[in-house]
């Protein structure tokens, strides 16, 4: 061999050194260039080697040392044979040693081929320190058994078996290191705590936290004590396998007891709080972090920006990457896709946009959930022409195919923008690459059809939809319903049978109100059956739609008994709202229809306040918003300033108040005092 250790041990080791207590992995000793320290513990730090101290056989009788230390003049004859017998210059021997052994072959052979040049009377502390040094889980076996055989009977054999176990959790071995346990016990040798807690990091690092968790609790049953690091550990494994409960009761104990926790645990705490939903734990958990002076790595930076994008705020996401850049970090895969995700949950279309774009160009390849998130915030802002390039960018990789919800997003784009043709191709594409339409597909081909006014196609896509066994949702039936709002009167019976397969509940409702004679009790007792039996998310808008298909028919008594209905089971609030200097009407929630029979209401109000001589304020206003629908050019505030101009209307649009129509107390009471009946509402 070439590294001179065939000689015998004496001669590179004075003294048989005392061994230290504990293993751990601090960096090695430095050699010191004038001093030489002879007849003492080597200088292995505590977190270096761990072994248990032995008397020091040159300490006199009142148990001081004999001599400690000696200065050698470094420029003496004697200082280079003496450097070359301290502590220092065996330890690099011995680490040479255990890099031989990382790189031999795994058989016995070989490794005895290696350290039989230790020689037959092995110290166990050079032992502990060879394996300490190694990295390969086979040779490391081999060794250990080897020294075995050597030591015959080791004083604390449980070192050599926990130094060990931490080369095989270096090389993520949980099914050796599992067995290497097994063997310990056999054997008779005690485990201690570094024996659980290096089987514990192997199985975290083997994405394991059950196997870590059962080995955590399987301690006391061996009489070891867990301390504050292996209870720190255990609320990243706990995180992990799913028990919230207990990592979180560790987690408080540990900020109570002031535990030192790693950045893992730290990591797992905030996808733990994610996933359950509470993101103020998150932030909570980060700033405790930045407290502690613990520096977030990019698992736990990708995590918090996950789970604001899962919270929907995209604000604290830019905060965070912010933090993150301003660290040195550099977005990878993972740190984009978060942010994708943030962005298009939140509908922030540029800052997804521009994401996307910083993907692209760095290389990256989106997989088809990210270009889906993106599709669908496209379909919901309106960006078309986005879209198409987006989805062409998808088909040109080759690898990322489009799927039924790309296809659905893309429909919808097609269908909110009129264009039936592209949808309709749109729609083969999707049965040739093997996809069924769905309901939200389906959804959307209807509303495109329903705009275009061509009713028959949307009873035929209807049919479709029961021939495909799906079961019509609320949604659909809302559809159905705004459908109706743009047909022509003639052709409302074809969408009435339509509705009635989807909800008959619905359908009575609509018949009831297409009837001309005097059934107004029945379409109300009906009407608010039906608006208590349907979700919450879409009663807004069945009674919009209802509403809305009132106003067409110029049923204004209906209208006003379902907007009455609305306010009465809250699905309408505050819109009417009375200051001592103003008197308001909210319409911005509010469909047209719905919102002209509002408008009416509140003027017949306020002819009522006049007539009782209520006192007016000096203000009075109609607040119409000023958002335009994402695929129309009209929003609520172009369709009534033409309205109010032919009522006659005092209300103007004011200019410091987008999508305010104000008026003052005298110019109110003048109109209303001209007015002899109430006009018919018609949108």
């Amino acid at each position: 061999m070439a590294y001179n250790l065939c000689h015998s041990t004496s001669s590179l080791f004075l003294d048989r050194q005392p061994l230290l207590n504990s293993l751990s992995s601090t960096p090695k000793p430095k050699p010191r260039p004038f001093a030489f320290k002879f007849h003492s513990k080597p200088s292995l730090q505590r977190p270096c080697v761990s072994l248990q101290e032995t008397p020091n056989p040159n300490a006199t009788n009142d148990g001081s040392s004999s001599n400690s230390h000696i200065w050698v003049n470094p420029r003496s004859p004697r200082a280079s044979k003496l450097k070359k017998q301290s502590y220092d210059s065996r330890y690099s021997s011995l680490v040479k040693v255990a890099e031989a052994l990382n790189v031999c072959s795994a058989n016995e052979d070989s490794v005895c081929s290696i350290l039989s040049c230790l020689g037959d009377e092995i110290l166990e502390q050079d032992c502990v320190v060879i394996i300490n040094n190694m990295s390969n889980a086979g040779t490391a076996l081999l060794a250990l058994k080897y020294f075995q055989n050597k030591l015959k009977k080791a004083r604390r054999e449980v070192i050599l078996y926990n130094v060990t176990l931490k080369v095989l959790r270096k090389s993520r071995d949980l099914e050796k290191a599992e067995k290497l346990f097994e063997e310990m016990l056999e054997r008779g040798v005690k485990p201690d705590n570094v024996t659980f807690s290096t089987l514990i990091g192997c199985a975290r690092a083997c994405s394991l936290p059950v196997t870590a968790v059962e080995l955590f609790e399987k301690m006391p049953g061996h009489g070891c004590e867990p301390d504050d690091i292996t209870f720190s550990a255990m609320i990243d494994a706990y995180g992990r396998a799913g028990n919230v409960d207990m990592a979180l009761s560790l987690y408080d104990r540990a900020r109570n007891e002031k535990w030192r926790i790693d950045r893992m645990t730290f990591s797992t705490l905030i996808k733990m709080y994610g996933t359950s939903g509470n993101f103020d734990g998150c932030l909570n958990v980060y700033e405790e972090m930045k407290a502690l002076g613990v520096k977030p790595n990019m698992v736990v930076y990708n995590n918090l920006l996950d789970a604001m994008g899962r919270a929907k705020r995209p604000w604290q996401a830019k905060n965070i990457y912010k933090d993150m850049t301003s660290n040195g970090y550099l977005p990878n895969w993972s740190t984009y896709a978060s942010l994708l995700r943030a962005y298009g949950r939140a509908r922030y279309g540029q800052d997804a946009l521009a994401v996307y774009r910083e993907m692209k160009e760095k290389g990256m390849e989106l997989n088809v959930i990210l270009y889906n998130t993106i599709l669908a915030m496209c379909a919901d802002l309106g960006y078309i022409d986005e879209a198409f390039k987006i989805f062409e960018d998808m088909k040109s990789t080759g690898t990322c195919n489009p799927d039924s919800w790309t296809f659905s997003s893309l429909i919808t784009i097609c269908s909110c923008s009129g264009k039936i043709s592209e949808a309709e191709a749109l729609l083969d594409d999707m049965l040739k690459a093997g996809f069924e339409p769905n309901i939200f597909i389906l959804t959307s081909l209807i509303q495109c059809y329903g705009k275009a006014q061509r009713i028959d196609d949307v009873v035929r896509t209807c049919n479709r939809m029961l021939d495909l066994s799906i079961t019509p949702d609320d949604r659909f039936c809302a559809c159905l319903l705004n459908v109706m709002t743009q047909t022509p009167k003639e052709e409302l019976a074809k969408l009435t049978e339509c509705i009635e397969k989807a909800n008959s509940k619905l359908g009575n409702v609509v018949k009831l109100l297409l009837e001309e004679q005097g059934s107004e009790g029945n379409f109300k007792m009906e009407a608010s059956e039906l608006l208590n039996l349907i979700s919450n998310d879409v009663k807004k808008a069945y009674c919009n739609c209802l509403i809305d298909l009132c106003v067409n028919l110029n049923l204004l008594e209906k209208a006003c008994e379902l907007l009455a209905l609305g306010l009465m089971l809250e699905i309408y609030t505050d819109i009417e709202s009375r200051s001592p200097t103003q008197w308001s009407l909210h319409l911005k929630s509010l469909s047209l229809g719905a919102a002209l029979t509002a408008l009416h209401v509140w003027i017949n109000d306020l002819s009522k306040a006049l007539e009782s001589g209520e006192e007016f304020p000096p203000l009075l206003g109609i607040n119409t918003g000023h958002g335009k629908h994402n695929y129309s050019d009209k929003g609520l505030a172009t369709v009534f300033e033409s309205h109010l101009k032919d009522l006659n209307a005092p209300f103007h649009e004011a200019t410091d108040k987008v999508g305010w129509f104000l008026t003052t107390e005298d110019a109110a009471k003048s109109w209303l005092k001209s007015r002899n009946s109430p006009e018919l509402l018609t949108a």
